[in-house]
C-alpha cells in the first residue's frame, strides 16, 4: 500500500498533486501544524530521521525528499509520463527547472526567512537580488513556454509549483505585473488532477493562484 504523509500548507502537496497527475492508487495522512510554532506534530517528524516533510511509505520503503520521491514515483509509475525523453529537446530545461526549485527558488525563501526569523527589518541584499532574479526568470520562462518543461506539463511544474502557489501565503508577495505566471497558475488550475490533489491536501482552502 503507498502511503503519503502530508504537512499542510508544506511542499509535500507536491506529492499529492504527482500522485493525481499518475492516477495512483494512495492513502493520505493528514497533518496540522502545531499552534505554538507552526512546525511539525510529533507524529509526522517521527516518521524520518531529519523528521520534515513529505514522506512517502511504499511497502517496506520509507522515503523523504520531495525530489526524491518524485524521481522514485516517475521511475517506478509513470511509464514514461512526465518527463521528456533524454533525446528531446526539452530535456535540458526539464532538469535545470526540476532542480532550480529547490537547489536555488525554495533556498532563496528560506533564507528570507531566516533573516526574519534572526531579527532583520528587511531582507539582506544579496538574498533580495537572488530572488528577484528568479522570479525575473520564471516569468521570462514561461513566456518562451506554457510549461517549465516545455510545452507540455512535467514533473519540473510540479516541484516549481508549491512556491509559486501556496508558499505565497508565507509572505504575502503579489505576482501582479507577471502576466506569463497569471496565465500558467490558470492552465495549472484548470487541470482536474491539480484540482483533486488540493481538495486532498487542503480542504477547505482555495489554491493561491492569482
Amino acid at each position: 500500500m503507498l502511503t503519503v504523509h502530508h504537512l499542510r500548507i508544506s511542499q509535500s502537496e507536491r506529492i499529492v498533486w504527482l500522485c493525481e497527475e499518475l492516477g495512483l492508487d494512495y492513502d493520505l495522512k493528514l497533518y496540522n501544524r502545531r499552534e505554538d510554532n507552526r512546525l511539525e506534530p510529533d507524529e509526522d517528524k517521527a516518521l524520518h530521521p531529519m523528521g520534515i516533510a513529505p514522506v512517502i511509505q511504499d511497502g517496506d520503503l520509507v522515503l523523504g525528499e520531495s525530489g526524491a520521491i518524485v524521481e522514485y514515483f516517475t521511475a517506478k509509475y509513470a511509464n514514461g509520463r512526465l518527463v521528456p525523453a533524454p533525446d528531446s529537446p526539452d530535456y535540458p530545461d526539464h532538469l535545470f527547472w526540476f532542480h532550480f526549485a529547490n537547489a536555488t527558488f525554495m533556498t532563496n525563501g528560506m533564507m528570507a526567512i531566516a533573516a526574519q526569523q534572526a531579527g532583520a527589518q528587511e531582507m539582506p541584499p544579496f538574498v533580495a537580488e537572488r530572488t528577484r532574479k528568479a522570479w525575473e526568470m520564471v516569468e521570462a520562462r514561461l513566456g518562451e513556454a506554457d510549461y517549465f518543461g516545455g510545452s507540455g506539463l512535467t514533473t519540473a511544474d510540479i516541484m516549481m509549483g508549491f512556491q509559486l502557489t501556496t508558499s505565497r501565503m508565507f509572505n504575502n508577495m503579489s505576482i501582479e505585473g507577471m502576466p506569463n505566471l497569471q496565465a500558467y497558475l490558470k492552465r495549472i488550475g484548470a487541470r482536474p488532477a491539480y484540482q483533486a490533489a488540493m481538495a486532498k491536501a487542503e480542504p477547505g482552502m482555495p489554491p493561491k493562484l492569482d
